[in-house]
């Protein structure tokens, strides 16, 4: 696995951004998803398209938040001031030595930590 993946790189893919997909398909091989990012993606989802998501999210590793990552994620969240999900992904990232991946450049930023990745802008 290289990169960990953000939540709104799914979401942007599931509205229709072109380039997320694109992120997905030639990369998605390299990819992995947090807990946390199989939530987000979920919550957007009814009782009847949810089967959709979950054939994508199914796809990718989903990385738990254990006691290591919990530990690292607070902090990075006392540290950098970010919302606790970020902060966990950051964690995630950070933890298994993985790029995230997103385009959240409003908390994260490239060569800080974790190695950031903004591959598309909207």
């Amino acid at each position: 696995m290289k990169y960990l993946l953000d939540s709104v790189v799914l979401i942007d893919h599931f509205n229709g951004i072109e380039a997320a997909t694109a992120f997905i398909a030639e990369h998605g091989s390299q990819c992995a998803i947090s807990v946390i990012t199989r939530a987000e993606v979920l919550v957007g989802f009814t009782g009847e398209t949810e089967p959709l998501a979950l054939e994508l999210l199914n796809v990718f590793a989903a990385l738990p938040v254990t006691a290591e990552v919990a530990d690292l994620a607070a902090a990075l969240r006392r540290t950098q001031r970010w919302k606790l999900p970020d902060a966990l992904q950051a964690a995630i990232a950070t933890h298994h030595g993985l790029t995230l991946v997103t385009r959240n450049t409003r908390d994260f930023s490239t060569g800080g930590t974790p190695d950031v990745l903004v591959p598309y802008r909207v």
